[in-house]
């Protein structure tokens, strides 16, 4: 039996799942001792449900796709609307190494995925899929590959393939990330315990800042600034759904959401810079982390985890392999390259999120670990445009390149 949730439904039991992944988290001590995203425990709660619903009583529950992807352009149009030339800059130096040692984990990955696939006997594309495509790429670029894969490739199942790769990865991304930040911290000795950043007293004027940080912070928005950005929202959303089927199948086609961000960057200097247009960063930011929030909570909610436990053992052998091989990247090469300090231990549990899930997962993850630890406005300002921009289109390279040596 089928039952199929319009948007309306989808949103409110996305809501729901929010609501219960703040309990969850704030009983479980566990959970919070390890800086579980909120979204990512409730999402998960659903995704339990869900199964046990189909196992049990052959029931499947689908939420509206669109309102899903919807919520994610925000959250990618938020980040490109808050990329003020200005703070791209105060990356600096940070932002190269950090993007540095993204880029070159991600040609890590496809070794390891191409070199395991090819011992336990199977075809080397399928190390690929599980690979870059799906563990840095997410959902989005696990089904628009996986289709080239079955059509160009004869890859049989290559999307049910990349969408359980590409759902271990967001899960796996979301719980690891807290984790690897708190054994790092602690390890080190790099920061203590500290106020909630609602109860902090000492927070910085929102120019000073970067995008999601202090997300619950009060923010002071008028109507007028909250239609104005909007209009900003729906132009950068329409640009990308315009992009996106004028550039399908041509050599400059790219995921929606990157047309979205890039609008958003595009849309944020000109007025800001050229027209001298005063820009609304109060609501862009809880545009952003509203629409993070909702988006991440439907994907984790949305997940068939059956597809996961259909998974070959080989297949989970690679899986797993990755997971590790990530782990041990960040803690010899990342967290050292980035300074052996705070800061580089919350760009690693963010780059949990890039390397392993999807943009919005690092950003949960930076978020839980400074919400517990204090304040790392290096990593507010890095992850972001690194996960939501840079990684997409490297990862399209080495993709392509890769499939040119084993295709």
């Amino acid at each position: 039996m089928n039952y199929e949730l319009d948007a309306f439904l989808t949103i409110v039991v996305a809501v729901l799942v929010l609501l219960v992944g703040f309990s969850v988290v704030n009983k479980i001590g566990i959970l919070k001792r390890y800086n579980i995203p909120e979204p990512v425990a409730g999402g998960l709660v659903a995704a339990i449900i869900t199964y046990i619903l189909f196992k049990a009583f052959d029931i499947t529950v689908n939420f509206d796709a669109n309102i899903q992807q919807v919520f994610m352009l925000m959250f990618f149009t938020s980040v490109g609307l808050s990329a003020s030339l200005v703070k791209l800059k105060e990356g600096g130096k940070a932002l190269i190494l950090f993007l540095a040692c993204v880029i070159a984990y991600v040609i890590v990955q496809n070794v390891v995925g191409v070199s395991l696939a090819t011992l336990l006997g199977l075809d080397p594309l399928i190390g690929l899929i599980t690979g870059s495509v799906t563990l840095t790429g997410g959902h989005g670029t696990a089904g628009a590959w996986g289709a080239v894969f079955e059509q160009d490739y004869a890859i049989q199942g290559a999307v049910v393939l990349g969408m359980a790769s590409a759902t271990f990865g967001l899960v796996i991304g979301g719980m690891m990330g807290g984790p690897v930040a708190k054994f790092l911290i602690r390890r080190y000795q790099l920061a203590e315990e500290t106020a909630a950043h609602s109860e902090l007293k000492d927070i910085p004027p929102a120019a000073q800042t970067a995008p999601f940080e202090y997300p619950e912070n009060t923010r002071l928005i008028t109507a007028n600034d909250a239609v104005k950005t909007l209009g900003m929202f729906a132009v950068c959303i329409s640009f990308a759904y315009f992009m996106a089927a004028l550039a399908k199948g041509q050599w400059f086609e790219l995921p929606t959401f990157v047309w979205a961000l890039m609008c958003g960057v595009i849309l944020r200097n000109v007025l800001e810079h050229g027209l001298k247009v005063e820009m609304f960063d109060r609501c862009i930011d809880v545009f952003g982390n509203a629409s993070l929030a909702l988006f991440l909570s439907m994907a984790l909610m949305s997940l068939q985890l059956w597809l996961l436990a259909d998974l070959a053992g080989p297949l989970l052998i690679i899986l797993v392999v990755q997971m590790l091989v990530l782990a041990l990247y960040m803690y010899f090469v990342t967290f050292r390259v980035m300074g052996k300090n705070y800061d580089a231990a919350v760009l690693c549990a963010g780059q949990c999120g890039v390397n392993l899930g999807a943009t919005p997962t690092a950003i949960a993850n930076i978020q839980a670990v400074t919400n517990r630890y204090g304040p790392s406005h290096k990593a507010f300002l890095i992850i972001p445009l690194t996960g939501a921009f840079f990684i997409d289109i490297v990862n399209a390279i080495v993709i392509q390149f890769t499939l040119a040596m084993f295709g």
